[in-house]
């Protein structure tokens, strides 16, 4: 009996900790960004969506992207799609964000800026 009390206590507490690790952070949900090219020959602006789940910056349809934003609002991200790849940083408020990214599209370098809303 006792070592099946022992099983279940520490089964609970590994729960626990699982749970804890996936704390959710103030800038979770959807959001919507928008990319602005002020230097190169990549497209004008990019737009598309992500979601941020325990700080975990995600897009479903693209494989080679990641991202991560910090208790302090601080975001990192790259993705990479073909022979494009981008990467940028900046920092997130409670409903908005801004920050710099560079790169390079058909040999070429662009860089510039973005802009983010948190979608409702």
């Amino acid at each position: 009996m006792n070592k099946r009390l022992i099983a279940n206590v520490i089964c609970c507490a590994c729960l626990t900790l699982a749970t804890t690790a996936e704390a959710r952070t103030s800038y979770d949900g959807p959001w919507n960004l928008t990319f602005v090219t002020q230097r190169g020959s990549c497209d004008p602006t990019y737009s598309f969506s992500v979601n941020i789940n325990g700080g975990v910056v995600t897009h479903p349809n693209l494989v080679k992207f990641s991202g991560h934003v910090g208790r302090s609002g601080a975001v990192r991200a790259s993705v990479t799609v073909h022979d494009k790849y981008a990467s940028g940083s900046g920092r997130l408020t409670q409903d908005a964000g801004r920050g710099t990214w560079s790169g390079h599209a058909a040999g070429g370098r662009c860089s510039g800026y973005w802009t983010a809303q948190r979608s409702n």
